[in-house]
């Protein structure tokens, strides 16, 4: 299942390119590109409150490509491998390690010849996850099977775009699938990624 999904995602975004560059504009980072940066996440929500949760920093780094429906509008799938999770201060310095693909369709909206707001929906979909843990100087880590497989959320953030196909963006993603499966906690993956793409 998740191979068919991420073929259909690769196979959508060489589509659009294909399309994309008879209409991308000359200043605009148009087309195909890769993009990748660094997470900060933690879980949200309002289980989370009640426990010592931090921001754990992760990265994240894939394809994208866009598609100009005018001089200002543009439509942006992209695929993406991501680490997210989160840091717990206390004695044993916990953490979870969960590792996802996202799949974004973003809209962006170019307010300058270079700046931009976008946002849009994502499906992000386990690869692995783990807890980890520091005892007496030894990491120990076990695999979860406690972790929901598919997590619906949003992304919405502010990007520019540098000469020569450099852009940057930071964004932020706000999962609304609970993180544990088969549990009523209201806990949430939430977090910020700051990123470095390249159009080609």
């Amino acid at each position: 299942m998740k191979k068919s999904i991420l073929l259909l995602a690769i196979i959508a975004l060489f589509s659009f390119d294909i399309q994309a560059q008879s209409v991308q504009r000359s200043d605009a980072a148009g087309g195909f590109g890769i993009r990748g940066g660094v997470n900060f996440f933690n879980f949200g929500g309002q289980d989370a409150s009640n426990n010592e949760y931090t921001n754990r920093a992760g990265f994240h780094a894939g394809i994208y490509s866009n598609l100009f429906l005018g001089s200002r509008i543009a439509i942006e799938p992209g695929v993406y491998y991501s680490v997210k999770g989160t840091q717990n201060d206390d004695f044993a310095n916990s953490r979870s390690v969960l590792n996802y693909v996202d799949v974004p369709l973003l809209l962006r909206l170019y307010i300058t010849d270079g700046l931009n707001i976008f946002g849009g929906p994502q499906a992000s979909f386990l690869v692995s996850s783990k807890f980890e843990g520091e005892f007496f100087g030894t990491t120990y880590s076990y695999d979860t099977e406690a972790i929901t497989k598919t997590d619906l959320g949003f992304v919405v953030g502010l990007g520019y775009n540098l000469p020569k196909g450099v852009n940057l963006q930071g964004s932020y993603d706000f999962g609304t699938s609970p993180v544990f499966k088969d549990s009523d906690a209201a806990i949430y993956n939430r977090g910020f990624k700051v990123s470095l793409g390249y159009s080609f």
